[in-house]
């Protein structure tokens, strides 16, 4: 029997889903792309997860595209392989739920561009990303043309894309696309650290965050302005800002439900 694609585990608040082909170094399938899509959306309705950890297993996070069966394909076949992929990336979006992303190893191509529609970035500091789509003749997809020119400027995205040059996690953390470098041998620690810290703050308030964030993109300030001022009047009527507010007063730390 086929192992499965993609590894779900829950621990409380915190669920961990691991790509799961490791003699391929995890490169995409459609098993694996559609699982993903389902985790998310099943995570988002349950009301119980707080925060995803999305990891790779084996050597390494994820090799993107699967080479070995690149040129048997249809245009059919890759229009609508695609198509999951981006049912994948938008739903990663949609989801309030703050994504990190674990990467070792390599994050190669499309593996890269799943690392950067998370949320953060905790990479190790031997690892290495590469937008390798030049190499066999390709743009990118998962929309890696979308969210690397927003982070670096479009000049640096394209020198990325044209060379296809591996480029170490160093490089990415000081141009601010990894937001945390580890040693290899405690990035699990410091993930799972950074997940608890998530998990006990105020959830609510991370998930209008992220989805206000990822909107300014295509927003003007007036409409960020609007948007700000909508979602505020909700806020201050969670149980989450009333126990911030009195653990201040108190000289406290809060504890924090998400409600």
């Amino acid at each position: 029997m086929e192992q499965d694609h993609l590894l779900i585990e829950a621990k409380g608040p915190i669920l961990t889903l691991t790509l799961n082909r490791p003699e391929r170094l995890n490169s995409f399938s459609e098993e694996m792309i559609t699982s993903l899509t389902e985790a998310l959306r099943e995570a988002q309705n349950s009301g119980e997860i707080k925060v995803i950890i999305l990891k790779g297993a084996g050597r390494s996070f994820s090799a993107g595209g699967d080479v070995k069966t690149m040129g048997q394909a249809t245009p059919q076949d890759v229009y609508e392989h695609i198509g999951k992929l981006n049912q994948c990336i938008l739903t990663m979006k949609e989801t309030e739920i703050p994504i990190i992303a674990a990467v070792h190893g390599f994050a190669a191509g499309a593996g890269f561009n799943l690392a950067m529609a998370c949320d953060l970035i905790v990479a190790a500091e031997n690892s290495k990303f590469a937008l390798s789509f030049s190499q066999v003749g390709l743009i990118s997809d998962g929309g890696g043309s979308y969210f690397l020119p927003k982070l670096i400027g479009p000049h640096l995205a394209k020198q990325f894309f044209f060379s296809a040059e591996p480029i170490p996690a160093e490089r990415l953390y000081q141009l601010g696309v990894i937001n945390y470098l580890s040693p290899l041998e405690r990035i699990e620690e410091e993930v799972g650290q950074l997940a608890a810290k998530l998990a006990n703050g105020p959830v609510g308030a991370y998930g209008k965050m992220k989805k206000l964030i990822d909107a300014s993109y295509q927003s003007t300030l007036e409409e960020m302005l609007e948007q700000e001022r909508l979602n505020q009047t909700l806020m201050i009527t969670t149980e989450d800002h009333q126990e911030g507010i009195s653990a201040f007063k108190e000289k406290r730390q809060p504890v924090f439900t998400g409600k």
